[in-house]
């Protein structure tokens, strides 16, 4: 693939994009900025399909609007947009789909920038909707929504079996306006009913402090901990890779790095990737480069035999420092790109539990007259050739959180400890 549409390819589609950032309205840069669009030059089907009979295609087409007893809700071009759909979803790939108009403004509309909603990302994993994350300070992690968690119901309809653009477009809603939600939260038995007030949301992707161990709140002062109870550790957390980030994160890395150079009581960073849907493709390269010297930061292999690899692109200024990185079932897509190069290039170990496990790349194409596509293009793959597709990133050090102490960051802890091992 050329360099110049690397920017055309989002990571944030996690399944049916539609459905991520649940009632929310972003746009990223890169699709403000550029458009690529399929140019029809003929009405003639391609040499390599014209032996595939479209004639039940023309007969049901034209049965109903023929005979269909009531005629107006037969609409032509909603007819070939639903064929066009359902000829996309036979490839059975939750992250490949044609958007008609509405859906697509919708979608373009969802990545604004602006947050209208409940705050989490949603997406299909074996026919089910499940919680992808919920995002920091939103009003789904205030009401206890948990990545991983199954919503089974939004206000009184089952979800089983609905696309999930319906299921956005039902948990959409004004600020100060009410959903309700029937979860399985995973691991408990039965559903637990919660109702959300759906609000704006604004919350900065990136976020940062430095603190002596002993300072820092969340976690128990263990034995090792205590031997360290002086000394400081970076924390980064980042939620997402979005339109702000780059800029986010470089000011916050500025800070860190002055601090490395005048202050040897800065043992590490810990960078905490938890719950991080992903983003663009060069959003994670471009953090990627700020902890590795040089070499490669994920591998594209399109199918075809070829194989792009996209390495270090700048001088990062956090190339030394040791460094741990927290993941969850909530990490997906690019923030797993990020963790496995920084385990693969051995700078860093992975500490939490099993990331999500999205390994596709996608590409967003317009289509004119306001329709989208969203195609799978490519598979991504680690440095050293490893393909995280519904298997995700197993962690270094396995750690869960205690569901009896939520107060308790248990992950948080061990990556600290481990960062000080």
């Amino acid at each position: 693939m050329k360099p110049s549409a690397i920017r055309t390819i989002l990571f944030i589609i996690l399944a049916g994009i539609l459905g991520y950032f649940v009632g929310t309205n972003r746009i990223t840069a890169a699709w403000q900025n550029y458009h690529p669009q399929i140019t029809i030059t003929s009405k003639e089907p391609p040499a390599n399909l014209s032996n595939i009979d479209m004639t039940q295609f023309w007969v049901v087409m034209e049965k109903l609007e023929t005979d269909y007893y009531d005629q107006s809700v037969v609409k032509p071009q909603e007819m070939v947009n639903g064929a066009i759909e359902g000829m996309v979803s036979s490839l059975n790939d939750p992250f490949s789909m044609y958007l008609p108009p509405t859906a697509n403004t919708a979608f373009q509309q969802q990545i604004s920038g602006q947050f209208a909603g409940i705050g989490a990302e949603l997406g299909m994993q074996n026919g089910a909707v499940i919680v992808i994350a919920p995002l920091d300070g939103s009003p789904a992690e205030k009401a206890g929504i948990k990545a991983g968690d199954t919503i089974l119901k939004v206000d009184k309809h089952i979800v089983s079996g609905v696309d999930l653009n319906v299921i956005v477009s039902e948990v959409k809603g004004p600020k100060g306006t009410p959903v309700t939600l029937t979860v399985l939260h995973k691991g408990a038995a039965s559903p637990s009913v919660i109702t959300i007030v759906r609000d704006t949301i604004n919350v900065p992707s990136v976020f940062s402090w430095t603190k002596q161990v002993k300072d820092i709140d969340g976690i128990n002062q263990t034995p090792l901990l205590k031997q360290h109870a002086t000394d400081k550790v970076a924390y980064i957390r980042l939620s997402e890779f979005g339109e702000q980030s780059d800029t986010e994160w470089s000011k916050i890395v500025d800070t860190i790095s002055s601090q490395m150079t005048k202050d040897k009581s800065l043992k590490g960073v810990v960078l905490d990737l938890r719950n991080n849907p992903g983003g663009l493709l060069t959003d994670a390269v471009y953090i990627g480069s700020e902890f590795i010297n040089s070499g490669v930061i994920v591998q594209q292999d399109d199918g075809k035999g070829n194989i792009t690899k996209l390495s270090v692109n700048r001088a990062g200024k956090l190339t030394t420092i040791p460094l741990v990185v927290i993941i969850n079932g909530g990490s997906a897509s690019a923030s797993e790109i990020v963790s496995g190069a920084l385990r693969d290039h051995k700078r860093a170990k992975l500490v939490g539990e099993q990331s999500f496990g999205k390994g596709t790349v996608q590409e967003a194409l317009d289509m004119g007259n306001g329709a989208g596509l969203h195609v799978t293009i490519a598979k991504w793959l680690t440095p050293d050739g490893t393909w995280v597709h519904q298997k995700g990133l197993t962690p270094d050090v396995v750690v869960h959180l205690d569901p009896k102490n939520p107060s308790r960051d248990t992950q948080l802890e061990k990556g600290i400890e481990t960062l000080l091992q």
